[in-house]
């Protein structure tokens, strides 16, 4: 049932009650909105998509990749760094064409469906990648990991297009924070569901956990790292399942795809070339595409470098994983008591420049140096008998790591708030659109550095820390930036 409250003139405008359909309900793009299942099945597609990147990309499969099936951590990052960079030349390239189809071109839905059934079998066959290529060859592997890299963004594309038509106008914050929400939570689960199952079993003694691994998986064969890429790809297609039975689609146009594409493209143009009016906005984005693809390099290379550094396995790694995106929450409120307490731009560059002195101080430690000091770990000895950051190192590699987590989360909530605060009120809409596009035009820049860096110098470390090149030029852009809201000009 519906409540009615008086809108502006005499005509009663229908509200919805949470958790309740209404019929009338106006989305935030005009038409019908959908119902209070259809906007949770909505959000619920980041729970579905989200693992792929906890899992796959950042705490399991990368760090194994990188170190087991490749067989050498400098070259494993090298690599790593280069099929990264492969794919987000892709996403640059390609992403304006997607957003062009997905802002004019109708149904959202089909699309969604087309990348959904290419990300599941290709994400599935990471099973067989296996040390020594006695399963799929490196090639092969790297081949898979750009498809669903590239599939995975473009999904994103068409599953953010339909917000505002899933959407009340009251609701559409609320709804795409529930989205990011469930998509982290959806993670940590999994996270801790493989702990429990797959790591914990057999390297500790305590009663809660089973004495094997679960469902025959030998950890000897590296199954346990493996396994990831199953369980996100089984994850991915039932959960992609509500939004695509209960979430209304778009309606479709007439609009041929070739018109549709050409009238997009044609829009970005229009709206990046007004930026010559918007100074103050254009250093602002440039700033941010810079540190952008930094934060995301930290992200992605974190693991891959404690591996190679530290020699962790499986178990070490998952708890890593689920320690990170703990603190990654924490992040987000971290970045909200900044932004209010010294203003947008203030916040950004302490949250950069956290991430800064976290990098400096991440590669300061390998196991027998604490800072750049020498450390003695034979004489040291481990620190207590749990079979994960047994060494001071790594302890302090931990928790440096959780630092620089922190500022990074931090860094996301405060760039969009800073955009918020600059652009032209009648403008919002398009400027975002440009963050948007400024944020995956470089998207191959971070892995591709650092994969170059790393294969140059043959060092794990130097190529790490040549992120901070990019964080670096995204601070110093950030000191030309005024906080100061632009006027929009016709």
């Amino acid at each position: 049932m519906d409540a009615v409250e008086k809108g502006g003139g005499d005509e009663p405008v229908r509200v919805q009650v949470p958790g309740q359909a209404s019929a009338q309900l106006i989305s935030a793009s005009g038409g019908e909105a959908a119902d209070g299942k259809g906007q949770w099945s909505w959000a619920l597609f980041e729970w579905a998509r989200n693992p792929y990147v906890i899992l796959i990309t950042i705490y399991i499969f990368s760090p194994y990749f990188s170190s087991t099936v490749v067989g050498d951590p400098v070259r494993g990052q090298a690599i790593w760094g280069n099929i990264n960079g492969i794919a987000g030349f892709f996403i640059a390239c390609l992403g304006p064409v997607l957003g062009a189809i997905a802002d004019t071109g109708g149904k959202r839905k089909p699309w969604i469906v087309f990348f959904i059934a290419i990300m599941v079998p290709a994400i599935y066959a990471l099973w067989w990648a296996m040390p020594g290529e006695a399963g799929l060859s490196i090639l092969a592997i790297a081949a898979l990991i750009v498809l669903i890299a590239v599939a995975f963004e473009f999904s994103a594309v068409f599953h953010n297009s339909m917000l505002p038509a899933v959407a009340p106008h009251e609701r559409i914050g609320f709804l795409s924070g529930l989205g990011l929400a469930l998509g982290n939570a959806g993670a940590l689960i999994i996270l801790c569901f493989m702990l429990w199952a797959f790591m914990l079993p057999g390297n500790v003694d305590w009663g809660f956990v089973p004495a094997e691994p679960l469902f025959g998986i030998d950890a000897s064969a590296h199954e346990n790292s493996r396994i990831s890429g199953p369980i996100v790809a089984v994850w991915l297609l039932f959960f992609s399942l509500p939004l695509l039975l209960w979430t209304p689609d778009v309606k479709g146009t007439n609009v041929p795809m070739r018109k549709a594409i050409s009238r997009g493209i044609g829009n970005v143009i229009g709206t990046v070339r007004k930026l010559r009016h918007y100074k103050n906005i254009a250093i602002y984005l440039a700033a941010r595409m810079f540190y952008n693809d930094g934060k995301t390099a930290v992200l992605v290379f974190g693991g891959v470098y404690a591996v190679g550094i530290f020699g962790w396995g499986p178990l070490t790694l998952t708890i890593y994983g689920i320690v990170l995106s703990v603190f990654a929450v924490a992040g987000g409120f971290f970045g909200g008591w900044l932004d209010d307490t010294f203003g947008s731009k203030r916040a950004i560059l302490v949250s950069i420049g956290g991430t800064c002195v976290g990098l400096i101080l991440a590669i300061s430690i390998t196991p027998n140096e604490l800072f750049f000091f020498p450390y003695d770990a034979a004489a040291a000895g481990p620190i207590w008998d749990l079979p994960f950051f047994a060494t001071l190192p790594e302890l302090m590699y931990l928790i440096v790591v959780i630092i620089v987590a922190i500022c990074i989360t931090a860094a996301y909530a405060n760039s969009r708030t800073m955009l918020a605060r600059i652009a032209p009120v009648t403008k919002m809409s398009e400027f975002f659109g440009i963050y948007a596009l400024s944020g995956t035009a470089t998207a191959f820049l971070g892995p591709l550095l650092v994969g170059v860096v790393t294969l140059m110098f043959q060092s794990q470390r130097i190529g790490f820390a040549s992120i901070l090149i990019l964080l670096g030029l995204g601070l110093a852009g950030m000191l030309f930036v005024k906080e100061e809201r632009a006027e929009a000009v016709d």
